[in-house]
């Protein structure tokens, strides 16, 4: 099973899980989580090929749908789901294929279709940092800032360093292998008409107005709001925001 971080005990309500996106982990989402733990018992996991849990052979998403699955039949067998880009697309196959194990989804800047760009180019970065020679994170931040001009993004990826062991916690060669997969969204059939919100940055263009016909058609019950001021990472830049919208949903 994914490595899982519990924050706060179980309750009355459904727990919370919270799924990363792409190059994210568990840990990048604890003070939303224990935040949002005052109320319920909320679970954030490393997804598969990231952080602690297992490398596997495949990255795609009816297999992170299966993973997320198996964390909510381990926790009750219901939950409220949040998930960002990536995560957001794991999430959405889970309610689509497995529509009794979610109560309400909030998916964050992602819609369920192929995009066009791609992240080899952070992939490379990250493969071309020398480990060898990285005895703090600054150091691996130092050698990605030829390649990532952005200190928050240097900074994101290098919360996935093991210095210790020299390593990336990411699977990098599979990520980049299954790219096409993790850009794109499969084929689906049926739909998930539980409550869901689809909550973007103002300044994303992951979630078009046209996108709109195909996240009807699998969740009729979609429903669409902005966090002013946000881009993609929305949760990182606006957290108060991103939480406030996370508990109105959930109380609606």
């Amino acid at each position: 099973m994914l490595n899982t971080i519990l924050h706060g005990d179980a309750t009355d309500r459904p727990p919370l899980l919270i799924v990363h996106g792409l190059f994210g982990s568990a840990r990048n989402w604890g003070v939303i989580a224990r935040r949002l733990s005052d109320e319920r018992q909320v679970i954030t996991v490393d997804q598969r090929n990231h952080g602690a849990s297992d490398w596997t052979d495949s990255h795609d998403y009816p297999g992170m749908a299966a993973d997320l699955a198996d964390v909510i039949e381990a926790h009750g067998g219901r939950a409220d789901v949040v998930g960002h880009s990536m995560g957001g697309k794991a999430a959405m196959v889970l309610a689509l294929t497995r529509p009794e194990l979610v109560n309400r989804l909030l998916v964050a800047d992602v819609a369920p279709v192929t995009y066009t760009h791609s992240q080899m180019e952070n992939i490379d970065a990250m493969r071309a940092v020398d480990l060898s020679s990285c005895e703090k994170r600054s150091d691996a931040a130092e050698q990605l800032s030829r390649h990532i001009p952005d200190p928050q993004l240097q900074a994101f990826f290098t919360q996935s360093l093991d210095l210790r062991e020299k390593r990336w916690t990411l699977n990098l060669d599979l990520l980049a292998r299954d790219m096409d997969k993790i850009i794109g969204f499969p084929k689906m059939e049926g739909q998930f008409d539980q409550p869901t919100l689809f909550l973007s940055g103002a300044d994303s263009d992951y979630v078009q107005r046209e996108h709109r016909d195909d996240i009807k058609a699998l969740f009729p019950a979609a429903r669409f709001a902005k966090i002013p001021g946000a881009g993609h990472w929305l949760h990182a830049e606006k957290p108060r925001e991103f939480e406030a919208a996370v508990r109105a949903f959930l109380a609606a």
